[in-house]
């Protein structure tokens, strides 16, 4: 290569369509070019997707020298994928389905007509025909099913003969080509033949029928290509057309793209968010599941932040755009999604190295076979060489081996956005399957990452929790610490009416103390019991139990008696036990790893079932336990949400972040789970299972039908059990050979759905 850069400041990644590309082959094929342009790192090219990525240097030959190198090679260039709402590469697949449409319809028509002249002894109403006659109508009707219908595969032949290589086109044009030109100088010089001790045989019908069936199969495998990308056309489709900007409190309807960041907008019930902002007024729930995957429509009030393409269900609010344009999560989202569909697993590698030396095996064994076949038997036969020779040519196209990996990603990928999985590329959803460890973050993953009221204990004074918690909530509803905030919430939540109290006093560190009805009420910790006073020997068993549990243990006195104690803690979220006995039922070995003591550590894990914590951990070292867990042979998965966590998450072999948790977080991650549900953890581990096993499976039989139809069409079954196998036949194998391995990506849907299905059962 060229100029290489190497440094990672200065790289830098875009995406460009590419039209033409049909095989494993002609993905190697610009990929090799690609990679030649002066300062490009890295390039990779997606067949399913008609994208290629190219990661380059600051200084680099740019896309004119892309769409040389691309266009050079034979292929379209359709320009650099800019704006993640748009999907250049669409009018291409629009316009050769219509283009294939059309040229099946010819080449079946014209295949008919071709297979009666063939077997005109098998038609009465054609017997009054001279047979010479038929054979020149024959070589006028099959030139346009061939070499009119058969185009692209010509086309591509010579364009490949030019780079000094061959690909699939290569094997179909010559087969074609071989059956057609035999039977012609079959036609036009039957006594050579004779002469030879050969009968003239024609195969007419077998050159159009090559190409003919060859096209069904690409036809339908275009069809079913563009199934792959549903979940990104559900997401494009989702995004509003139109939009009410207020502006001098007049409500204009825009279009979309006119509206610009801190515009301020109206939503009114029973339409879509245009943009991503931030609430001014009004209030509403908001339908959220085509991002999250979450069927509950969400509340939203003042100051809550809304998302461009998610659903306004009851009331009408105005926001302020935050987000416009690729700036929106929703855009943020297809890009990723795109990115991770136009990716490659490591398991394609080996279908790669395959698909390179692929082509000129086949042609290596195609003429083998008609040297065998022409020398061997004891009456050598040069029509019988040739018809095996073209079976091989046709038979051995690649196409199955180059959409195994790329569909079944592109359907993993896609299922996993709407699941609110967003998957960043090939790689982590095939290293995901593999995990041995997950480790948990504490704060913030596991936990809400905000104190919770839990437990209210009252003496037997005489007093009630009730009254325990009506005297704290007096005292705390003018504080902001987080604590009085969780003893204020539980308040609202059972409906207790705030006393007023006076002389309020704050003791930092301690808590606080008032007069409420001329009596003094006091709130805070031990320290602040003894320095007035105050016993609270006869709560000692209950405080004790609750900080073995991890749990803040706040105390509360009326005059000089203690009435009660408030336990406050970080409590786990509702998804986080489900999850974790998911992974452990899947054999996974579960951690936690923390900033806080041993001992709140240990509460929370003995809540969730965790056997191993690693407790007083500063933010730096995260990243160095789950490095000691790699040397140890372990494949670990980190799961975290803040800037803390940023450098575990780039060590783990997997790294995933919660979608609530910070940007930081999310870009170091492999994996985004868009929801703050941790059952995505277990969802993500599925989903990567069951897409590896549909791309093993498409390679298996990728393999598997070339392994087992080349031999076949070369004739080694003829001297065991007579069975020869026709070229027609070969083209109609092949073409279902593509077709069933796209099908069996889309497979991929059913088998998720029932997947994802029991595990929600189980949460």
């Amino acid at each position: 290569m060229l100029n290489k850069v190497t440094s990672g400041s200065d790289q830098a990644k875009i995406t460009v369509s590419v039209g033409g590309m049909t095989c494993a082959a002609c993905v190697r094929r610009v990929e090799n070019a690609l990679n030649f342009v002066p300062g490009v790192i890295d390039a990779n090219v997606n067949l399913a997707t008609g994208r290629a990525t190219i990661i380059h240097g600051a200084e680099w030959g740019g896309l004119a020298e892309l769409e040389k190198i691309i266009t050079g090679q034979g292929y379209e260039f359709l320009g650099e994928l800019k704006d993640s709402l748009a999907d250049p590469i669409e009018a291409s697949r629009v316009k050769e389905l219509k283009d294939l449409k059309l040229k099946v319809t010819c080449g079946a028509i014209l295949s008919v007509i071709i297979f009666l002249g063939s077997m005109q002894h098998w038609f009465s109403l054609l017997h009054f025909v001279p047979r010479q006659t038929m054979l020149w109508a024959m070589f006028v009707l099959t030139a346009p099913a061939v070499f009119w219908v058969g185009s692209r595969f010509f086309i591509g032949a010579y364009k490949a003969a030019l780079q000094k290589t061959s690909d699939m086109n290569t094997l179909v044009a010559v087969g074609a080509f071989s059956a057609y030109a035999y039977s012609a100088a079959a036609t036009f010089f039957p006594h050579f033949f004779m002469t030879a001790g050969v009968m003239p045989h024609v195969y007419y019908d077998g050159a159009a029928m090559i190409v003919t069936l060859i096209l069904v199969g690409r036809l339908l495998e275009a069809k079913a290509k563009g199934k792959t990308s549903t979940a990104i056309k559900k997401l494009m489709n989702l995004k509003p057309k139109t939009a009410h900007l207020i502006r001098e409190d007049q409500d204009l309807e825009v279009a979309v793209e006119e509206v610009t960041v801190d515009d301020i907008l109206l939503v009114k019930p029973g339409e879509r968010i245009p943009v991503d902002g931030v609430i001014l007024s009004g209030q509403s729930e908001v339908d959220e599941s085509m991002l999250t995957g979450e069927s509950m429509p969400v509340a939203k009030e003042t100051g809550q932040k809304v998302f461009a393409a998610t659903m306004n269900k009851t009331g009408s609010f105005t926001f302020r755009a935050t987000g416009v344009g690729a700036g929106t999560a929703l855009a943020q989202i297809i890009r990723l999604v795109e990115e991770a569909q136009g990716s490659k697993a490591p398991i394609q590698r080996l279908a790669d190295k395959v698909a390179s030396v692929f082509v000129p095996a086949v042609f290596v064994v195609a003429f083998i076979t008609f040297a065998v076949w022409y020398f061997l038997p004891t009456e050598s036969n040069f029509s019988r060489a040739l018809i095996n020779f073209v079976s091989v040519l046709v038979i051995a196209c690649p196409c199955a081996l180059g959409l195994a990996t790329p569909t079944a990603i592109m359907v993993g990928t896609g299922l996993g956005a709407q699941s609110g999985i967003l998957i960043k590329g090939g790689e982590a959803l095939e290293k995901i399957h593999k995990l041995s460890v997950v480790v948990f973050d504490k704060t913030g993953t596991l936990t809400r990452g905000e104190p919770v009221l839990t437990d209210l204990v009252a003496t037997a004074d005489g007093f009630g929790s009730t009254q325990v918690l009506a005297y704290a909530v007096a005292l705390e509803k003018n504080s902001e610490h987080p604590l009085a905030q969780a003893i204020l919430q539980r308040a609202q939540a059972d409906g207790i009416t705030v006393a007023a109290v006076e002389k309020f006093t704050a003791a930092s560190g301690l808590g606080a103390k008032g007069f409420l009805k001329d009596k003094l009420c006091l709130i805070g910790n031990r320290m602040l019991m003894e320095s007035e006073g105050i016993s609270v020997n006869a709560l000692d068993e209950s405080s004790a139990a609750l900080a073995r549990e991890g749990k803040t243990v706040v105390y509360v006195a009326l005059e000089k008696t203690a009435i009660g104690i408030i336990a406050l803690a970080d409590v786990p979220k509702a998804s986080a036990k489900q999850a974790i006995e998911s992974l452990k039922r899947r054999g996974l070995k579960v951690m936690m790893v923390t900033g806080d003591n041993a001992g709140t550590a240990k509460a929370i894990a003995a809540q969730l079932g965790i056997d191993q914590v690693l407790a007083d951990v500063l933010p730096a070292n995260k990243a160095d336990e789950i490095k000691k867990l790699q040397a140890e042979g372990e494949v670990v998965a980190m799961v975290g949400d803040g800037i803390n966590d940023a450098p575990a998450l780039a060590a783990a072999d997997v790294g995933i972040a919660i979608g609530a948790g910070t940007d930081v977080a999310i870009e170091a991650s492999d994996i985004t789970l868009i929801r703050d549900d941790l059952l995505g953890v277990p969802e993500a581990i599925c989903l990567s299972e069951a897409t590896m096993r549909v791309i093993k499976q498409n390679l298996f039989w990728a393999f598997f039908y070339n392994v087992i139809g080349v031999p076949i069409a070369a004739g080694a079954l003829y001297p065991f059990f007579g069975i020869l196998l026709n070229p027609e036949f070969a083209a109609a194998a092949m073409a279902l050979s593509s077709i069933s391995v796209v099908s069996n990506s889309l497979r991929l849907r059913r088998v998720w759905k029932k997947a994802s299905g029991f595990l929600k059962e189980r949460k």
